[in-house]
């Protein structure tokens, strides 16, 4: 643990990506294979299980401690994380016992099968012996939160310096259903066998959001279609089985069973990027109606029937067993668009329409037709274009619609976490309702670093109660709220829910008594929802 304390603190006290690939260059080169095999699965997000509640550790660290529980309560919003509040509320250490990464994750996983007094043994054991930064991870892997300020891009990097191995032939074998448990540092980075994950997909290509339309020249040399607002995910068939995934390297295949039935229609070594819309009457439904389907395991047919599914398809990238990725997207997409045409109308999948306008004024006029289409906006990609891997710039760029908006009023205020600790950055606001204020939803980003200081500076100055960590606050700031859909939620008190909430601006410049109305919202509702 010692080795990946300091690979840790290495890349936490840095914001050069240079010092921090070289740090972990390092590390995968020194470090025990199983080491590293777990260091790539903490960096990608495959983390332990969380073995016990906040609750648990909070009161446990202050009992170690001889301190009472209030103190620690009154730290923890101060200090902003809670494996950090506990490393700094413990006293130090009594004696030391080195053990690798691997070894203390073979403990939280032994922890977890124990009873509550057995891993309240366990876990005072362990602070007991661990130096303050590898307490620090050791606690942050117990909740289950453990997360780094690195990227999976600067981590396949370091691997690439480490094992003189192409980036891309990385990133494409980190990709898969893989745990550290399932595989071996040999058998995931060292080894050269393309066939030994047949549901593993491709590294997922990422557009930049468009800012200007300068740059792009004559629109006849771009290929437009929608950006539809569903869920991106990679249907691969190969060896006769079929798997889905999800941009986040998510397998969602259970969860959108009607799309096995392309099996039937499609050749195997088919690999085939697109949306999964909600999908009836050769239109899409809202993002609300697919919403529905996700987080399940099991899909009950009632909801299948509500939200039927299609995979909206927009790129070929492998064809017949074929890695075509680096041919034009022009070649591609004649390809897709020549499998698709042998299904019948009833199979779970279409061809992403293409986008035509002899002009940009032509194709904005489009993107403004977007929402009424349950689309984002629009995608633009060069014709010639390969399809790579990760956010690159130049030959994709989306081009979304405009968020909706609302002027609400800040009425909570509540500390943030990390670096923000110390600032005051999630708030919640509310609508008019006749006389009354009603809450409607939750925002922390969009100011600057300055307003995040000014605003609180006026909450410690302001506060009315103090609710735990949440601050009641007067009425007086106004903020615009941007978001991109609505729905209705009957566990919320005003009923609506909003997708992507974001603070825009800070209105200083409006009332509150010209704030929007819950029945604005419920209008919105009614022609968005």
């Amino acid at each position: 643990m010692k080795d990946f304390a300091a690979l840790y603190t290495a890349v936490d006290q840095t914001t050069k990506t240079t010092v921090k690939v070289a740090a972990m260059a390092e590390y995968f080169r020194t470090a025990p294979d199983a080491d590293k095999l777990w260091c790539i699965a903490l960096f990608s997000g495959r983390r332990p299980k969380r073995v016990i509640t906040t609750t648990f550790l909070r009161e446990w660290a202050a009992e170690r401690a001889g301190l009472p529980l209030w103190l620690f309560e009154e730290c923890y919003p101060i200090v902003g994380d809670l494996a950090e509040t506990i490393s700094l509320f413990l006293p130090p250490p009594s004696t030391h016992e080195e053990r690798p990464l691997s070894a203390w994750i073979a403990e939280i996983k032994r922890l977890s099968a124990l009873d509550e007094a057995g891993r309240k043994a366990g876990i005072l054991h362990a602070w007991d012996i661990l130096p303050q930064t590898e307490r620090f991870l050791f606690t942050k892997l117990l909740t289950g939160g453990f997360r780094i300020g690195v990227s999976q891009k600067l981590m396949t990097r370091a691997l690439a310096q480490a094992t003189d191995q192409y980036e891309a032939v990385l990133t494409h074998k980190l990709m898969g259903n893989w745990t550290p448990e399932t595989t071996t540092w040999q058998a995931l980075i060292e080894d050269d066998d393309p066939s030994a994950d047949l549901s593993r997909p491709y590294p997922f290509y990422l557009a930049y959001g468009l800012e200007t339309l300068d740059q792009l020249g004559p629109p006849s040399d771009w290929f437009v279609d929608r950006k539809w607002d569903g869920i991106r995910g990679q249907f691969i068939l190969r060896g006769g089985e079929h798997h889905l995934w999800s941009r986040g390297e998510e397998l969602m295949t259970d969860r959108f069973p009607e799309l096995a039935r392309l099996r039937d229609y499609l050749p195997d070594g088919t690999v085939i990027d697109g949306e999964i819309l909600a999908f009836r009457d050769e239109k899409p439904l809202s993002f609300n109606a697919l919403q529905k389907r996700i987080g399940r395991k099991t899909v009950p047919k009632k909801i299948m029937a509500e939200a039927p599914v299609v995979l909206m398809a927009y790129d070929l990238l492998e064809h017949a067993g074929t890695d075509i990725r680096a041919r034009p997207l022009e070649e591609r997409r004649a390809r897709l668009e020549a499998l698709i045409e042998g299904s019948p109308p009833d199979a779970p999948i279409r061809l992403s329409p293409e986008v035509t306008g002899a002009t940009w004024e032509a194709l904005a006029q489009e993107r403004a037709r977007s929402r009424e289409m349950n689309a984002e906006g629009l995608m633009l990609k060069r014709r010639d274009s390969p399809y790579l891997a990760g956010r690159k710039k130049g030959d994709w760029w989306k081009w979304k619609i405009d968020p909706l908006t609302v002027d609400a009023v800040m009425i909570y205020a509540q500390a943030g976490s990390g670096r923000r600790a110390n600032l005051f950055t999630d708030f919640t606001f509310a609508v008019r309702n006749g006389n009354d204020l009603v809450p409607f939803t939750k925002a922390y980003s969009g100011l600057t670093d300055a307003e995040f200081r000014q605003i609180t500076h006026w909450v410690r100055r302001n506060t009315v109660q103090r609710f735990g960590p949440v601050r009641h606050v007067p009425p007086e700031h106004v903020f615009e709220i941007a978001f991109e859909g609505i729905q209705a939620s009957p566990r919320h008190k005003s009923g609506i829910a909003l997708r992507f909430p974001r603070m825009l601006r800070w209105r200083k410049d409006k009332p509150v008594d010209e704030i929007n109305t819950l029945d604005d919202l419920k209008d919105m509702l009614a022609t968005y929802g």
